[in-house]
């Protein structure tokens, strides 16, 4: 990861120290979120999410498969993504590196530990046959906070999905167009909080300065349950320490968090 020089380091601790940041947000007021649809005609659905100045594209295809070993009364998930370098300097081209294969894990968990996904509704000859969905990532933007968009774009494009439609044959009729909308669990709404922290400072969406002057971070995976928020997954970066008052305060955070940017993001889902 690309680091910022001990004088900004200073200077960021300093203003953080001070409930202070550059954009005149407070260390964990969140960042606007817009979302577009429909931006690849050939996905079953898509979206276009930015959060702040981060921007990431996401979309959904769906193939006949078979079901896993274990699950076999359940349809299939898998997350990809591709940092591509036009989104920012630290990608590089070539095979993935750690953050190109942490991402799309990170944003697998949350989705799929949520409950969102209705995947027994994906069974079409159990044992047999289910359907798969293939998310896919693609960041244009990386000014931090990356995660948290990805997972953002990654609900809203299951959201837009549609089924697609079988012909007697079993097979995908690639000639007509889905009308029933993916099977999910519309009230579970996942959503990751990375929080990033610098000296005894804790911050939510940070700039992509912020982010590399921070010295560890830690994602937690959220949605709700009959009312209730339920934390689905946790995963800590980088070599930082943190201490339980810290995690403590996070979770007291993440509560009032939460349904603030459920609502941010709930008012553009359909």
């Amino acid at each position: 990861m690309k680091e910022v020089s001990n004088s900004t380091r200073e200077f960021l601790s300093k203003i953080f120290s001070e409930g202070k940041r550059f954009d005149g947000r407070g260390l964990t007021d969140l960042q606007d979120v817009t979302i577009e649809y429909g931006v690849s005609n050939k996905a079953e659905g898509s979206a276009r999410v930015k959060l702040g100045k981060t921007e990431v594209i996401a979309g959904v295809k769906m193939v006949v498969g078979a079901p896993y070993p274990d699950s076999l009364d359940k349809g299939n998930l898998a997350v990809s993504g591709d940092l591509l370098p036009l989104a920012s300097p630290r990608f590089e081209m070539g095979p993935p590196g750690f953050q190109g294969i942490e991402i799309p894990r990170l944003v697998d968990r949350v989705l799929r530990e949520s409950g969102m996904i209705e995947f027994k509704k994906l069974v079409i000859e159990e044992g047999k046959k289910v359907w798969t969905l293939y998310v896919d990532l693609y960041p244009i933007n990386d000014d931090g906070s990356l995660t948290d968009a990805a997972t953002i774009a990654c609900v809203a494009a299951l959201y837009n999905a549609k089924m697609p439609v079988l012909d007697k044959e079993g097979n995908i009729d690639y000639e007509k167009e889905g009308k029933d909308k993916l099977p999910l669990n519309r009230d579970a709404i996942p959503l990751s909080f990375t929080f990033y922290k610098l000296g005894d400072s804790l911050i939510l969406h940070p700039t992509r300065e912020e982010e590399e002057a921070c010295e560890t971070k830690i994602t937690f995976g959220v949605s709700e349950f009959n009312g209730e928020l339920m934390v689905n997954s946790c995963q800590k970066g980088w070599e930082a320490t943190l201490k339980k008052h810290e995690i403590d305060s996070m979770m007291d955070i993440i509560e009032k968090k939460y349904p603030e940017m459920r609502k941010k993001v709930a008012k553009h889902l359909k």
